[in-house]
Formats: C-alpha cells, structure tokens, sequence
C-alpha cells in the first residue's frame, strides 16, 4: 500500500493490450491497471481476464483492477480469483472496487438489482476478506450468505490483496473509510481530492479507524503537448469516447492535460491534495499511440513532481 508519507508512485492502464504492458514494465514505473465491463456500451475488456493476461506477461510491477464492478460477482469466484493470481505473481496485486451504474444493462446482463449494488458492495468486501484467511468459514449477510466455506491456498500477501475503494460521491467515500486500503477517485479536479481526503479522514476518526498505510491513489486522463490546447483537445476527445459525453468545458478541471509545464503544477497540486500513487491513462498520441505520451510525462513531468513530493515530507 501506498502511505501518505511513503513514496509517490506511478501507474499506467495497460488494458488488453499485452504487447504495451511488456514494454511499460521495462520503464521507471510502478503499477499496471486494468478495467472492463460485462455488457458496456463500447467494447470492452472483462476485468479479470484482462488481470489475468497482464500476470503472465508481466515480473515486477503490481498489477490492479481500476476498476472491478464488485456487485456483479459473487464474492466466494473474486476471492478464489484474486487469491490464485496474487500467488502466481508473488504477491503483486491491488483490488480496485466500484460498484459501476453508468450503465444499467450491465446490472440487468448479470441479474443483479441495480439498487442494491452499493449495499451488496459493502458485504461482498468484508466477504472476500474473509475467504482469503484460507479458513473454513460462515457468513450471514443480506446478501451472500454462507455455511462451512473453505476457499484456499490463502493468497500471497497476507490478509490478502489491498482494497482500494473507487468512486466519487460520499457513499464511495464512506466506504473507503471503513471498509477499504485505499481512496482511488476519478474526474476529480485537485481541490476536490483534497476535499474528499478530508471527508474519509473524518469519517475513520468518527469510528475509530486508523487509516496508517492506507493508500492514496488517483485515476486520472493525462496528455502531454507542446501545444497545450492540442493537449486538452485530445483529452477532452479520450474522455468523451469512454463516457459518451463532451468534456471541452471541463476538461480543464477533470484531468490533467496541456504542456510539461502546466502538468507539472496540476500533478504538483494534487501531491499537495494528498495523492502518492497516480494512475495514468494517457490520451492516444499520433496514430493512436499513447506511448509518446507516456515518455514525456516520465522524461519532462515526473522528475519535477517527485522533487516537489519529496519537499513536501
């Protein structure tokens, strides 16, 4: 996990695409991600699969789910899952939970109430939790109920991969709060992960809760252009085909695009905010390469962000 003191890491979503993964790993970074849907409206990857592939290509790095839409499988298949991967990789993954709704049919596909998902996210991570003791156990719960359920080899890491909880609402953060090993928003602006950083710290101490080496991370679309408007077109552009919306108006306080220069100061300030793990989804350069991208924000952005993380401890 990353602490809050710890050092700033940094991440890329690598998707499908094994090729790329291969190559990311060979660079100065610290984790790959991957999402995916059941039954979204573009194509897509299914979360775990696409887990799966990145495992067996990949030695170092850690490998996370950003996200895994944790209300559409039963607990007792993520844990036996997860579990089996984190041993084949020598303990190197994180799980990124959601509960999704952008799109119902997903919900519908999988014959889970679309109502319910919150509720069924908060017994299912306290469930799988418990599956990864690689004991015999006994669950009642509105949901997942359960007599006399042994799920083992326990994985690598032990109690388990962290959980790191995704949303963007105080629900989400409610959540992390309680239940998770980490805050990992998206579309957040640097203002608004300070905000929420401060909605979960509150809400442990109101419980009790210790949050040391809970982890601090941000999903966040990323482009690098000496054209700082190119820049945030092509952002804008990435956004709205994975949303289905037009970001041009608020591209600017969504994600983190222009010149070397202006992504520095916005990654500067959410390390400010309190973000030690950045997951980069760096928009298609020329051609639909993204890795262009990626060289200028570890050659011309990194160097600057670190040195000032590092006079911020």
């Amino acid at each position: 996990m990353t602490a809050e003191t710890g050092e700033l890491e940094v991440g890329f979503v690598a998707g499908g695409d094994l090729r790329r993964a291969s190559r990311l790993e060979e660079l100065p970074i610290d984790s790959l991600w991957t999402g995916g849907h059941v039954a979204s409206r573009n194509p897509s990857t299914e979360a775990m699969m696409s887990l799966a592939r990145l495992s067996a290509v990949t030695e170092r790095v850690k490998l996370g789910t950003s996200i895994l839409l944790l209300p559409l499988y039963p607990p007792a298949i993520v844990a036996k899952q997860f579990a089996d991967l984190d041993n084949a990789t020598g303990g190197r993954l994180i799980l990124g939970v959601g509960i999704g709704g952008e799109y119902p049919q997903e919900f519908r596909a999988c014959r889970v109430p679309f109502k319910e998902r919150g509720r069924r996210t908060d017994e299912a991570i306290g469930l799988v939790r418990q599956l990864w003791t690689g004991e015999e156990i006994s669950h009642q719960g509105a949901f997942y109920s359960m007599e006399g359920v042994k799920v083992h080899p326990a994985p690598a890491q032990p109690g388990g991969p962290p959980i790191v909880v995704a949303g963007r609402k105080e629900p989400a953060m409610r959540r992390a709060a309680l239940l998770g090993d980490g805050w990992m928003p998206y579309l957040y602006s640097a203002r608004r992960y300070a905000a929420s950083a401060a909605t979960i710290r509150q809400i442990a101490a109101e419980s009790g809760r210790d949050l040391f080496g809970f982890g601090w991370y941000l999903f966040v679309f990323v482009n690098v252009d000496t054209d700082g408007d190119r820049a945030r077109e092509g952002a804008a552009r990435t956004m709205g085909g994975n949303y289905q919306q037009d970001f041009k108006e608020m591209v600017d306080s969504v994600a983190v695009a222009g010149t070397p220069d202006e992504v520095v100061r916005k990654l500067q300030a959410f390390v400010d905010a309190g973000v030690r793990h950045f997951i980069f989804m760096p928009s298609p350069g020329p051609g639909g390469d993204p890795d262009p991208i990626v060289q200028r924000l570890l050659n011309e952005v990194m160097p600057s962000v670190r040195e000032h993380a590092h006079l911020r401890e």
